[in-house]
Formats: structure tokens, C-alpha cells, sequence
């Protein structure tokens, strides 16, 4: 059984999922403001669980566990996002060689708009080294460029 956080328009949202995949899954949508649980097969309104209820209860138990999961998970990947940076997926850079490029060129954004001769002349990184970094660089500009356009 799935448990949704939330009511009636939830549930009709993730129902349709269901439907559009070809599951037959059995669904309750859970609304916070007076822990109404809203079920499919009762069309005239949410079930009220009784007010310290074991049914009332598990319920919650299982939305908060759901909160404390996603809110664990979006602060990983919130944490490894402000740490992460193309400059890490490539051969011959690491932690000093990247600290030193960003020192040089300031920012990311002026390592961005730099020439391969600049990032030659710096003395950070071998050529080849700075061969690949400017191509990675390029694609990353084209990249960003058309997003911007689509915005």
C-alpha cells in the first residue's frame, strides 16, 4: 500500500500515475491539518482515525519516517552539489591543482572564460592536462549557453 502525504488532490495525482503505468496498487493519501486519511473507494469524504488510535498512529509513524527519509536525502545531495564541480572529472586535476585554478582565475566563472593559453601560461597543470580542461570547458559553456537561450 502506498501512504501519501497529503489529501484528496494528491491522491487523485498519484492514482492517475498508477493508472497511466498499469499498476493496481492500493493508495490512502494522508492530509496533515486534522490527519484525515483520504481513500479512493470512500467517495463522501477522508476517514477520521480516532485520536490515539493505533491505526492513527502507524500512519503517522510511516509519513514521518517518509519526511525524516527525503529530508536526510535532499540534505546529501544538497551537501555533495555545493562540493562537486566538473573540474573533478578530470584526469589530473585534484583537490590542489582545482584550489589553485580557482585562485588564479578567481572564480569558476573566470576559469570559464579563459583561453588555453591562459590556462597554459598559469603553470597549474601540464598541457595535455590543460588540453583537456579548456575542451571540458567549452563543452561546459555550450552547455550553459543553450539553457540560457531556452529560459
Amino acid at each position: 500500500m502506498l501512504i501519501l502525504d497529503g489529501g484528496k488532490p494528491q491522491l487523485s495525482a498519484a492514482l492517475k500515475q498508477l493508472s497511466e503505468l498499469g499498476l493496481n496498487i492500493p493508495v490512502a493519501g494522508l492530509a496533515k491539518r486534522d490527519e484525515e486519511l483520504f481513500v479512493p473507494w470512500q467517495e463522501s469524504g477522508p476517514i477520521v482515525l480516532p485520536s490515539g488510535s493505533s491505526s492513527l498512529y502507524l500512519v503517522k509513524q510511516v509519513r514521518d519516517e517518509a519526511h525524516r527519509f527525503a529530508i536526510s536525502f535532499h540534505r546529501q545531495l544538497r551537501g555533495k552539489g555545493m562540493n562537486a564541480s566538473i573540474l573533478d572529472d578530470i584526469a589530473g586535476i585534484g583537490p590542489v591543482r582545482k584550489k589553485a585554478l580557482l585562485k588564479t582565475f578567481k572564480s569558476f566563472k573566470g576559469l570559464r572564460n579563459a583561453s588555453l593559453e591562459e590556462i597554459k601560461e598559469a603553470h597549474i597543470v601540464p598541457d595535455e592536462v590543460a588540453d583537456e580542461l579548456y575542451l571540458v570547458l567549452q563543452q561546459y559553456n555550450e552547455t550553459s549557453n543553450q539553457t540560457d537561450k531556452k529560459v
